[in-house]
């Protein structure tokens, strides 16, 4: 979450690029927020109540700087997940809490040291007609208190040719209404419940179907609010198709798709060795939010998921200690049914986010902060090691046999906490001996990981 800013008549502006212009925006504008925790985690479709106690107990402590959290708005009844992707109303009155859940959760995670972001669904209302989650009756195309019939666009078919931009960002996903973002009074709406998230104490926003907006439209929106925050949009790039993520870098940073598809060929064709150029033919690292996955591609196949196991852990490593782009670690629930909607108790949560080496890493990328990539080292196929400079090696054998070699880091000499696989806390059995001359002579389980950081020296 990265904006460029300059000073203008003594205020701080934002600067905008959309379109292939450069224009000075009027609202304020936060860089990377203070501090040196750069990891988002997604707790998809968690209570707020839950997000809170996460934040005290897990996430806090083990330095996530951010948590996404999903739609904060009242939406179509139903037990599938996508339920709470079709609003009926800016009211925080959906199935995972009502308006105090939500502030309780932004001030506990606050005052974990945790930031907040909220998924805005500002693209389209729902398919049908109804009663919604907080009790508003509502009929496509009307929505009492904030749209009318007038405020959506014309076209009411469904999108069918993404060679065409009209088509993709006028006409209608999978037959929710398509609100007509170019309006000055629906910019004003959408703007006013952003506002009203962020007098909640919300740090930024996460905007769903970003692609199917124009860029314009998106930055006019931001442009109405006082305080807007900072910003990451979803734009699904596809070959040859009219709409790009590029477009859309000005307004904030942008969901990396690529990148998750990149990591599963990598881990599921045996040849991670290919990820020494992982940033080749993406968005720049400033612009980028990558992932291992999402709720979309865990079910769309398109992505590694919480079901391959140890090569999806070693992604997440990948990710965490890789110095490309602001990574966002996804912590779901299993399912067989893709529409299934969320646990109803404590069962059935991935917990992605809590695992060790999950966790690990996370304190990893805080440690090594902005240290560049040295000591590439790859077997040609299955497994690979890196430094971040003098601050942190990790080593990833993909393969099912050991891996037993002698490593070249810049670390310093010394006893570290392997934590990939212990807490420096209790890290008995999982210290590695770094010699004054860098090297680690170590032997790497099948499908293990070692990450050793300045910060976890075991003595």
């Amino acid at each position: 979450m990265k904006h460029r800013f300059r000073l203008v008549g003594g205020t701080l502006a934002g600067v905008l690029t959309v379109a292939g212009l450069t224009v000075l925006a009027p609202w304020q504008s936060q860089a990377t927020p203070p501090g040196e925790k750069s990891v988002t985690v997604t707790m998809f479709e968690r209570q707020y109540a839950d997000v809170a106690s996460a934040c005290t107990d897990r996430l806090g402590p083990a330095g996530y700087g951010y948590v996404e959290v999903s739609p904060a708005s009242e939406h179509i009844q139903g037990d599938q997940w996508w339920t709470s992707y079709q609003p009926v109303s800016y009211r925080i009155a959906g199935r995972l809490g009502d308006r105090d859940a939500f502030a309780g959760m932004v001030e506990a995670c606050h005052a974990a040291g945790v930031q907040v972001i909220a998924d805005a669904v500002i693209n389209h209302m729902s398919s049908g007609s109804g009663t919604g989650t907080g009790g508003t009756a509502y009929t496509k195309y009307t929505y009492p208190g904030y749209f009318q019939d007038a405020d959506f666009h014309t076209c009411r078919t469904d999108i069918n040719d993404y060679g065409n931009r009209d088509n993709v960002q006028n006409c209608e996903l999978v037959g929710l209404a398509d609100l007509d973002t170019g309006s000055d009074a629906v910019r004003g709406t959408i703007a006013a419940y952003l506002d009203d998230l962020r007098s909640l104490g919300v740090d930024g926003f996460r905007i769903d179907a970003a692609k199917h907006m124009a860029a314009d439209d998106i930055a006019a929106v931001k442009g109405k609010m006082s305080d807007p925050g900072f910003w990451v949009t979803e734009v699904i790039q596809g070959g040859g198709e009219a709409v790009q993520p590029d477009e859309y870098t000005g307004i904030g940073d942008v969901d990396e798709f690529r990148y998750g598809s990149h990591l599963k060929s990598a881990f599921q064709s045996g040849d991670i060795a290919q990820l020494q150029s992982v940033a080749d033919g993406k968005l720049g690292s400033a612009s980028a939010r990558t992932f291992v996955d999402n709720w979309d591609t865990e079910r769309n196949g398109s992505t590694l998921t919480y079901k391959d196991g140890a090569a999806y852990t070693l992604a997440n490593v990948f990710m965490l200690a890789s110095p490309y782009g602001s990574p966002n670690v996804y912590s779901g629930y299993e399912w067989s049914d893709k529409d299934a909607g969320p646990p109803s108790g404590a069962d059935g949560w991935t917990d992605t986010h809590a695992e060790q080496a999950v966790t690990g890493l996370v304190g990893f990328r805080n440690e090594v902060g902005a240290a560049e990539l040295t000591d590439w080292w790859d077997n040609g196929s299955s497994a690979i090691a890196f430094g971040r400079g003098d601050k942190g090696f990790v080593a990833l054998n993909n393969s099912d046999g050991e891996l037993a070699r002698t490593f070249t880091t810049s670390l310093p000499g010394g006893t570290y906490c392997n934590v990939a696989a212990a807490s420096p806390d209790n890290c008995d059995g999982n210290t590695v001996t770094v010699g004054y001359d860098g090297q680690i002579e170590t032997t790497l389980p099948a499908r293990g990981a070692l990450a050793l950081h300045t910060g976890a020296q075991a003595g």
